[in-house]
Formats: C-alpha cells, sequence, structure tokens
C-alpha cells in the first residue's frame, strides 16, 4: 500500500509517518505545498491521501485572510479534485474543531452548526464545505477529522509553554475558574488514520477527534506538576480581580490579555461518540495517560511517539 501524506514535516505529520511505517506495511510518499500548487505531485497519490498540509492557526491574529484562503482551501480543492480522478480510494482531510466554533459553551458535535469567526476556522470550513458538495464516486471514501488540539513528543505549541510554565515552579493563581477542555493524544490519532486506511466499514463523512475524558486545567497543571516531579500551588484568586488585570492587559497592548485568559481557563469539551460507534472500539490512550506521556516526553526530549 502507497499512502501520501502532505505537511509531513509539521508536528502531526513526523508522528503519523513515523506510527503508520511502524504499523503497517506501506510505503509512505510526502509531498510539500509548492507540489500542490505547481501539479508536480500528479503521479506520487497513493491508495490513500491524507491532507495535513495548511496554514495552522495564529494565535497572534497578524496573518491575512487570503493566506488562510490559499493554504486551507485552494490548496485542498486543487488536492481533492486531483484525488476524484485518480486511482486513490481514500482521501483524509485533517480539519479542526475550529471550523465549527472558536468557542463553545456546549458539547461540540458534529451536528453543530458551523459558525466559526476566525479566518482560520472559515477557510477550514470552506475546504470541508467543497469536499461535502462534491462526494466521490462508488470505490472511493472521504473522512473529514476535526480534532481538538493534539499532543504529543515534538509539539512546541501552547501545552510546552504551560509545561515549561509548571517546570518553573510558578504558582498557579487560577484555581478559582472551574473548567473542562479536551484534548486528544497524537497516538490516538494515529490509531483512528491507522483504521480508517485498513478498513473498509466505516462511511464517508465528518468526525471529531478527541480523547474520551475532558479534563479541567486544574487537572492539567497537577499532572504536569508530577510529570516534572515539581511541588506547585494552586491558589484560588479572585476571578474578578484577575479578569481586571487581563482587561488592563488589552488595554495596554500587552501579551498577558483577556483572549489568552480566555483560552487558559474557558471550557471547550468535544464529542467523540460518533468516531467511537463508527470504530467499533475504543480509543488505545486515556487521556490522563496521553498528557502524562506527553509532559514526560517534554522533560526527556523525545521527538516521536
Amino acid at each position: 500500500m502507497k499512502i501520501t501524506i502532505t505537511g509531513s514535516s509539521g508536528f502531526i505529520g513526523r508522528n503519523l509517518s513515523s506510527y503508520l511505517e511502524e504499523n503497517l506495511n506501506v510505503e509512505i510518499v510526502k509531498i510539500g505545498r509548492p507540489q500542490i500548487y505547481d501539479g508536480s505531485y500528479v503521479d506520487l497519490l497513493g491508495d490513500v491521501v491524507i491532507h495535513l498540509a495548511g496554514k495552522a492557526h495564529d494565535v497572534k491574529n497578524s496573518s491575512a485572510e487570503d493566506e488562510y484562503y490559499k493554504a486551507n482551501f485552494e490548496l485542498t480543492r486543487q488536492l481533492y479534485d486531483v484525488f476524484l480522478k485518480s486511482d486513490s480510494r481514500i482521501f483524509i482531510f485533517v480539519s479542526s474543531v475550529k471550523a465549527v466554533r472558536d468557542n463553545c459553551t456546549e458539547s461540540l458535535t458534529e451536528d453543530i452548526i458551523p459558525s466559526p469567526q476566525s479566518p482560520y476556522g472559515k477557510s477550514k470550513l470552506m475546504a470541508e464545505e467543497y469536499i461535502m458538495a462534491n462526494k466521490p464516486p462508488e470505490g472511493k471514501s472521504y473522512f473529514i477529522l476535526r480534532p481538538c488540539m493534539v499532543h504529543g513528543p515534538g509539539n512546541k505549541g501552547n501545552m510546552n509553554l504551560l509545561y515549561s510554565f509548571v517546570n518553573k515552579g510558578v504558582p498557579w493563581v487560577f484555581g478559582a475558574f472551574q473548567n473542562k477542555r479536551s484534548f486528544c493524544s497524537v497516538e490516538n490519532f494515529c490509531f483512528v488514520i491507522n483504521e480508517l486506511v485498513q478498513r473498509n466499514d466505516i462511511y464517508s463523512g465528518i468526525y471529531n477527534i478527541a480523547d474520551d475524558t475532558p479534563l479541567s486545567t486544574n487537572e492539567l497543571i497537577s499532572l504536569i506538576a508530577n510529570a516534572s516531579h515539581k511541588r506547585i500551588h494552586i491558589y484560588k484568586v479572585s476571578k474578578r480581580f484577575i479578569k481586571a488585570i487581563f482587561k488592563l492587559g488589552d488595554i495596554l497592548g500587552l501579551p498577558i490579555n483577556t483572549d489568552k485568559l480566555d483560552k487558559m481557563t474557558s471550557s471547550y469539551i468535544v464529542e467523540n461518540s460518533k468516531l467511537i460507534k463508527a470504530l467499533g472500539k475504543g480509543l488505545p490512550v486515556g487521556a490522563k495517560e496521553g498528557l502524562i506521556r506527553t509532559f514526560q516526553s517534554f522533560r526527556n526530549k523525545d521527538k516521536f511517539i
């Protein structure tokens, strides 16, 4: 079997390539953005196309909207059109929960009507809608995957920053905020891809990917402290006082602002029951187990699963 992966140099792509090579007898073909734009990849498509390439969410909001449009929609459209005409049988598009909601006060399911606010979410939704409007002929399948925050060895995102914060022994003063957030172990993500690649009994469609159990940020801090062998104090400082401080950051243009506070303390629960039902089996790694592995990898400076 030959599997073509775009975006293989990214965090998820590196882990996924390693996972598939270890668990399947496959040939991995890696193609980049320039090849898709110039069309030089047409003969490189394998039995399965896994589309990871795109422009990630810019937390600094410094990117122009057309950059997201070109990287997340136009790139996907071009690749999917070629897939439809090729001998490839499976197209897997890795979208994001942000294609549905930037913030969510209810459990996020696949049935919720999307209303993204950010250019990133809007561009991902455009790509989803294009695929849904151009369904493949018999013998071909497509899967649109909406993962929440994926973490694991080699991750250099917000999870790593939070680990560094706790590892320095800085007290956590946000204990008064009670929230629940969903996470996704990269090993669980790779497991899902592995199932989709090997099986032919899973229906095309949209599937959320998340670990089974959402956790509070306070629980996350405790897990980091245990994994890094650090003692940390969690204080329940007045929410009203903290919000006032972060609001001041908005006014002064500081990196400590209400957007950062919201990311640390708000809830974002992603429901994965549709995926579990389709697979007919549970995910191999529990939420806490996966997070502990990630934090230990930061401590040991591991790169891949």
